[in-house]
């Protein structure tokens, strides 16, 4: 098969980007012609993993640019004219490609995969700026709840309805979560399955070793939850003074995170790793006892939990979302109430006072990621329903 995969962002950095990256390149070692179409857009300065790009940017100017991106429009009809793929496969589109992209899918069968909240939420994280669940559709609700500035309302307002308008462009649309499912059919959005993201088989970690240590891997933005993390570990040395937390990612809080480190006198306690290629953060996190997911958004899946239990490594995530479908309460792991920082600190006293319940955790959830959430089961799933559009 000819199989386009379209993503706003060809850098391999969020959970999406990574998975189309695998994704593309499984389905070229099984034989089939997978090319991965994206924006020329760089959240961070890494290099794209894209085969055809189009005019993205990061600018103020993305607000008009995502709402009708002609370039992108242009660019994908010449693609389309040149590879003449069978199937079209759509990840997000909605911060750079816009829903002009929408119009050239007519006459070739696509497929859309739902991995967050954007077709009905501006902001993608269903969720006001106080931190709340928002109930409200989008809409007039997004300015008086001070979710968008005035200036953003309006063009977002016109994508959300072009996006309405032409969603039938796509044969099926599947989603990355029972959770997302539900909150997208909601606001009427016709989602027929859920096919749950994969990461790659790899060896288990080592067995574990002084100090105990605790994991974290994310953007550093406030739905990451990262400051209620440290708030946790804070309540954690007071009782385990060697216990050692590594953080990696960048982003928006990291100067804020870095004070509250200084607040509260964790400076030899923590470690800054940056921002780094996955087979790095698997080495770094080789050594953990636990990794702790701890968003206070309901994440429509949850990748990085994915990845700790491949690993071996027990998880602690917040009871909301996609998370609550990958970590076993008990068995792999814990899930606690986002944002509390005292449930969390309970949490990873259990784990890191009780070296074999981390390590028996540990081989729980390898053995459950092994069983559900490999890349061969994910690719597997598109493979077939590839082939149920054709």
């Amino acid at each position: 098969m000819k199989i386009l995969l379209i993503n706003d962002y060809g850098t391999p950095t969020g959970g999406s980007e990574l998975l189309m990256v695998r994704l593309r390149d499984a389905l070229r070692q099984r034989g089939h012609d997978a090319r991965f179409f994206a924006s020329s857009a760089r959240p961070i300065p890494i290099s794209s993993q894209a085969d055809y790009e189009c005019f993205g940017t990061t600018s103020r100017f993305r607000t008009l640019l995502q709402t009708a991106n002609p370039w992108a429009f242009y660019r994908l009809r010449r693609v389309l004219a040149e590879f003449q793929p069978d199937v079209i496969h759509v990840a997000i589109f909605l911060t750079q490609l816009s829903p002009l992209i929408l119009r050239l899918l007519a006459k070739v069968p696509s497929v859309y995969h739902a991995v967050w909240y954007r077709t009905i939420c501006p902001l993608g994280t269903k969720t006001l700026p106080e931190g709340n669940d928002c109930q409200d559709l989008a809409g007039p609700a997004c300015l008086h709840r001070h979710c968008l500035a005035t200036r953003a309302w309006l063009p977002l307002m016109v994508q959300m309805k072009l996006w309405r308008q032409w969603q039938n462009a796509f044969n099926l649309i599947v989603a990355h979560s029972e959770a997302l499912k539900r909150r997208l059919m909601e606001e009427g959005v016709r989602v027929s399955d859920v096919i749950r993201g994969g990461v790659p088989i790899q060896i288990q970690r080592p067995s574990l070793s002084s100090p105990p240590t605790v994991a974290f891997a994310g953007r550093f933005v406030r739905e990451k939850g990262a400051d209620v993390l440290l708030h946790a570990f804070a309540k954690v040395v007071t009782q385990i003074p060697e216990a050692r937390l590594l953080l990696v990612g960048d982003g928006p809080e990291h100067e804020g995170l870095k004070d509250l480190i200084f607040q509260w006198r964790l400076s030899s306690s923590v470690s800054f790793l940056g921002q780094l290629p996955h087979p790095e953060v698997e080495r770094c996190f080789a050594s953990a006892w636990v990794q702790v997911v701890p968003s206070r958004w309901a994440e429509p899946f949850g990748l990085a939990a994915v990845d700790a239990m491949m690993r071996g490594t027990a998880v602690i995530a917040s009871d909301s979302g996609g998370l609550s479908e990958i970590v076993r309460e008990g068995e792999t792991g814990f899930l606690v109430t986002p944002g509390n920082a005292d449930a969390l600190a309970k949490a990873l006293l259990c784990l890191l006072q009780n070296r074999e319940q981390a390590e028996q955790m540990g081989r729980a959830g390898r053995q459950v990621a092994l069983c559900h959430f490999s890349e061969t089961t994910f690719v597997d799933k598109f493979v077939q329903l590839y082939r149920t559009l054709l």
